[in-house]
């Protein structure tokens, strides 16, 4: 007997803007409403943290500019941002009942970032809001 051909994979990109939470409501709204019955995708939620290292500088010698304390404050400043995001993402999707998700926190540029997820979970649909630069005023 064959096994059932599992979902096509969306992965969508957030972060703590009003335009990706409204990407993801949006997306949510379109693509996983209530009304359907069975879901089209199954949903990877991805929240990509910057590396401390965009914030605090490296000298020539390949040491850190600055204190080991200032790097370990902005890295945990940004940890606590992307649970923060993580924890709005995951409210979003319980409030629209929608149960097939993963979330995952991964850290680098969100560019290259999203398009590894996107290959790692043989994604059908990569979802990334428009940073404010769309055509909705």
């Amino acid at each position: 007997m064959a096994a059932a051909a599992s979902k096509p994979v969306m992965v969508i990109g957030v972060d703590d803007s009003e335009c990706a939470i409204a990407t993801l409501e949006w997306t949510l709204d379109q693509f996983f409403s209530q009304t359907i019955r069975i879901h089209p995708f199954k949903l990877v939620v991805v929240h990509v943290k910057p590396s401390p290292d965009v914030f605090v500088g490296f000298s020539g010698s390949g040491r850190i500019a600055g204190s080991v304390e200032t790097y370990q404050a902005f890295d945990g400043d940004l940890k606590r941002k992307a649970a923060r995001t993580i924890k709005i993402a995951r409210e979003i999707c319980s409030s629209k009942s929608v149960c097939d998700v993963e979330f995952e926190v991964e850290e680098g540029d969100a560019r290259y970032v999203l398009c590894e997820a996107a290959i790692k979970h043989r994604a059908s649909v990569l979802v990334v809001g428009s940073r404010g630069h769309g055509g909705h005023s």
